[in-house]
């Protein structure tokens, strides 16, 4: 590796250690020419994951608009951007290790939910809506019953109980439909 400064061939490894969680190695190098420092970091190199869009396009996988869906997901509800961060390098991870180099919009998407149910309820909706395309409450009620009966229990005492049939049921009387939730019958009216 040629000095930035001299551009002299030859130089000496003074420290190496693991970077960025152990994805890349920093080490410290003294030139011997001009006896000056500087650091270089070693990655691997990843064979490119080729997405493969709704519409049939192709595209080089992108993590900062992964990022970016998260992110927007994510707002207000407390999760650091390091969270986020770490959550885009697993699902980044997950892609490479597969033999396959190219994965759809959609298979992105389902590991982005994956990871969401785990970190943050909010978040995995707010996602869930705009990813699967919600089109109206009936869908938010479906994935909220989902995220409520499946791996993802609430974590909270007297959570809100939402039955897409209690919902359609007090809807088309127009009346409103009394809180089944111990929290919300304390509400004064």
């Amino acid at each position: 590796m040629r000095c930035p400064f001299c551009q002299f061939p030859d130089n000496r490894v003074l420290e190496s250690r693991s970077a960025e969680s152990g994805h890349s190695v920093r080490r410290r190098r003294e030139c011997l020419s001009c006896n000056r420092r500087f650091t270089t970091y070693e990655r691997i190199e990843f064979v490119p994951i080729v997405v493969i869009k709704r519409n049939g396009e192709r595209e080089s996988f992108d993590r900062s608009k992964v990022l970016k869906g998260v992110m927007r997901a994510s707002e207000k509800t407390g999760l650091s951007p390091a969270h986020l961060e770490n959550l885009v390098d697993e699902i980044e991870m997950e892609l490479q290790q597969r033999s396959i180099r190219e994965v759809t919009s959609n298979e992105i998407g389902e590991l982005v939910l994956k990871h969401l149910q785990q970190l943050n309820e909010v978040a995995y909706i707010r996602f869930a809506s705009v990813y699967r395309q919600f089109q109206g409450i009936h869908d938010f009620i479906e994935t909220l019953n989902q995220l409520q009966t499946g791996s993802l229990k609430s974590k909270r005492e007297g959570s809100l109980s939402l039955e897409s049939d209690n919902f359609a049921e007090s809807n088309s009387m127009n009346q409103p439909q009394e809180p089944t939730s111990p929290a919300l019958n304390s509400v004064p009216r």
